[in-house]
């Protein structure tokens, strides 16, 4: 940084003579002081120069960016939180025996299969009841136990079958919530499904916007 400060300032003083009058005589000579006087005297309200070698100042639009930047760091790391919060509620399956089905293929066999699941096994990603179900890993676990395999993903497993008008519907029918979620339909207007993290499945009425798929075996 450079500082530049001062003031050369001349002043003049006047001359002082001192006359008759008082203990001064008229034949003492008078005494006379005169002249100018120049003096050098700071300025301490002169004008700072300041100078900053390399900076330049950040324009509207990086510093836009940068409020972005930290904005989004700290959703990130709100939504990481959240997500490892939510899968350490989540409960632990509970051992347990899974009975084989109680008869071949059918509507009624597909619930019963199910039904066992309902209040035991833990909503996750997985796809066997010693883990944990989603939505569709419970759909596909239970009809793979009557020799039907369904895919993964809510959509995969409705282009399996043939959509079913509401008032044909029956137990073991699919019940397709679009792109979302996916239960089996128990013939009594409610499903048997995987929810959400924190819970299990559950046996539930039926909610929102829906379809049914029937799987041909």
């Amino acid at each position: 940084m450079t500082f530049t400060a001062g003031l050369i300032a001349t002043m003049a003083l006047p001359a002082y003579a001192f006359g008759g009058g008082g203990n001064f005589g008229a034949q003492q000579s008078d005494l006379a002081i005169a002249g100018d006087q120049t003096l050098i005297v700071p300025d301490a309200s002169a004008a700072l120069a300041v100078s900053r070698d390399n900076y330049t100042a950040p324009t509207r639009e990086e510093l836009e960016a940068s409020r972005q930047a930290a904005a989004a760091a700290v959703a990130a790391t709100q939504a990481a939180e959240a997500a490892a919060a939510a899968k350490a509620a989540t409960p632990a399956a509970t051992p347990f025996t899974v009975n084989p089905p109680s008869g071949p293929y059918s509507g009624d066999a597909i619930v019963a299969y199910a039904q066992q699941f309902v209040g035991v096994v833990p909503y996750g990603t997985g796809a066997t009841p010693d883990t944990s179900f989603s939505c569709d890993g419970l759909t596909q676990y239970v009809f793979a136990a009557f020799g039907i395999y369904l895919p993964r993903m809510v959509s995969n497993q409705a282009a399996m079958g043939i959509p079913i008008a509401p008032a044909d519907a029956q137990a073991g029918d699919l019940v397709v919530w679009p792109g979302t979620h996916i239960g089996i339909y128990d013939g009594n207007g409610q499903s048997i499904d995987s929810p959400d993290w924190g819970r299990y499945v559950e046996h539930r009425p039926l909610w929102g916007s829906y379809y049914f798929v029937r799987i041909v075996g």
